[in-house]
């Protein structure tokens, strides 16, 4: 093996380091988790929690100096979960707290950001934006610093998005490129292919990178610095970064970029990503979270989401909380058909309000007609007989993350004979794929094998910048397996998802 590929995967939970070698086969991998640090907020005196870059960069750098000793490591790639950016001084520093994505500033502090940057669904028509909750969109990220933390944004003279703040570490050299600087930030013209006038609103134009890379370019090699913190030599290249959910997807278009297909990636976050050759809105996606990505190759990627994950792990918590500590039962198909059946009970999202397809929907469980809220259940001052009946709930669980699903997938663009790959945490779900591919009757539904989608996306980027090669020479090294779904018989399915529908927008 004459070079090898380091990659850092930073995700919201886990952050990585992957060896791959230049066949773009895993190597190595270690992981370690970091939990926010605590930041007061010198408005409120609220304590925030903020991302400890230090810690993690000093984590990286320790891990990149006992993996270079091992390969021969000569290109790295950094990708990263969204909606983070940071802000650098004059002294190459970080200057203000990196505040994590998930605080909530309330809802004065949301519609002073639409008074300021204008009409949600004028900026989502114009930008590819929706609305989020809390500060999922970087844009409200930055209003936050400037309005919350004044002085230290005053400092300001560099503003950069996640995965290329890692390469400025790296490198000490800035650059911005498509995947993460088009996902819904709302400082993005997709169109245009440069800054929003939301930048000018914000007055950062000027602090934001002038440099405008595809993620598979070379942003620099290493820096003195960090050439003599890692060991590594100078000589190594660093990519311009990619963002997680694109990373993800740049397997599947090396392998099947061709064809016509939805990505259903599913974790924390269930992301449908569907490839596609221009900027088309359907009437109803306005005021939804459904949103255009750039894909690594500047190409358009409808994108509708919801915390699927989550609620499914938050449910089985409180489910085991209630029952002794005992876990969820095993896929039970004929619980599935009951609950279709008797159409008198339903799992509403959405814990985080506003973060997915049913964004006026409130978090509860509706059980012959009497709702009980999720923060009553949560605390065991109110919670529906479901709860007490594993079979049951299983499959009332089941049923509602199969319609948040379809309902992002018909968003993001699938249409009949769309295949559909799942990837990720429910590719182990039973019960949710069977009845998937039983209600997708028009469309392929199939597994794959992709255990690291993220890192190997990432991967390829440094293949590329380091060989010089396209996406299609690439192909040949990545391998995807898919499998075909057993499907069951599941009758009255529309009906339930009809009347689910009306409680969760009712």
């Amino acid at each position: 093996m004459d070079a090898a590929i380091g990659v850092i995967d930073i995700g919201m939970t886990n952050k990585k380091i992957a060896i791959y070698d230049d066949e773009l086969r895993e190597l190595d991998r270690v992981y370690r988790t970091f939990p926010a640090l605590p930041v007061q907020d010198p408005s409120t005196g609220e304590t925030l929690e903020m991302h400890d870059l230090r810690g993690m960069e000093e984590w990286f750098f320790q891990e990149l100096k006992r993996l270079g000793e091992k390969y021969p490591i000569k290109a790295l790639a950094v990708t990263t979960h969204g909606a983070t950016m940071v802000c650098i001084d004059k002294d190459g520093q970080v200057c203000a707290p990196c505040i994590v994505y998930t605080h909530e500033p309330g809802s004065g502090f949301q519609e002073s950001f639409y008074r300021l940057a204008g009409d949600r669904e004028y900026l989502q028509r114009t930008t590819y934006t929706p609305p989020f909750s809390a500060l999922i969109n970087p844009a409200k990220g930055i209003l936050f610093l400037q309005t919350h933390f004044p002085e230290d944004f005053a400092k300001t003279t560099l503003l950069l998005s996640y995965p290329q703040y890692w390469g400025y570490v790296l490198t000490r050299q800035a650059g911005v490129e498509p995947t993460y600087a088009g996902c819904h930030t709302y400082l993005w013209d997709h169109k245009a292919g440069t800054y929003s006038p939301v930048a000018d609103t914000l007055g950062i134009r000027q602090l934001l990178p002038e440099r405008y890379e595809n993620s598979y370019e070379i942003l620099g090699t290493l820096s003195n610095d960090a050439a003599a913190r890692t060991g590594l030599d100078p000589s190594v290249i660093v990519t311009m970064g990619i963002h997680d959910s694109n990373a993800s997807l740049l397997p599947y278009l090396a392998k099947d970029g061709q064809g016509d297909f939805v990505l259903n990636s599913t974790g924390t976050w269930c992301v449908s990503m569907h490839p596609q050759e221009n900027l088309d809105y359907n009437p109803d996606d306005i005021g939804k979270i459904v949103f255009f990505n750039q894909s690594a190759l500047r190409k358009p990627i409808k994108t509708s989401i919801f915390l699927g994950g989550m609620e499914f792990d938050t449910w089985s918590r409180i489910f085991s909380s209630l029952n002794n500590h005992r876990p969820l039962p095993e896929y039970h198909p004929g619980a599935i058909r009951a609950v279709l059946v008797e159409k008198d009970c339903f799992l509403l999202p959405e814990l985080v309000p506003g973060s997915g397809q049913f964004n006026t929907s409130q978090a509860g469980i509706l059980e012959k007609g009497t709702f009980y809220p999720f923060g009553a259940i949560q605390t065991g001052e109110a919670v529906p007989p479901v709860m007490y009946d594993g079979n049951r709930f299983r499959a009332l669980l089941t049923i509602s993350l199969v319609i948040q699903t379809v309902t992002a997938l018909t968003r993001a663009g699938m249409r009949k004979d769309t295949r559909v790959f799942t990837e990720g945490g429910f590719r182990k779900n039973q019960g949710y794929n069977s009845l998937l591919v039983s209600v997708l009757p028009d469309n392929p539904v199939r597994l794959t094998n992709m255990n690291e989608a993220t890192a190997l996306g990432a991967a390829m980027t440094a293949s590329m910048a380091l060989n010089g090669k396209t996406l299609q020479d690439i192909a040949g090294s990545i391998n995807i397996e898919y499998t075909d779904i057993p499907s069951d018989s599941f009758p009255h399915f529309e009906a339930y998802r009809d009347a689910w529908i009306a409680a969760a927008e009712g």
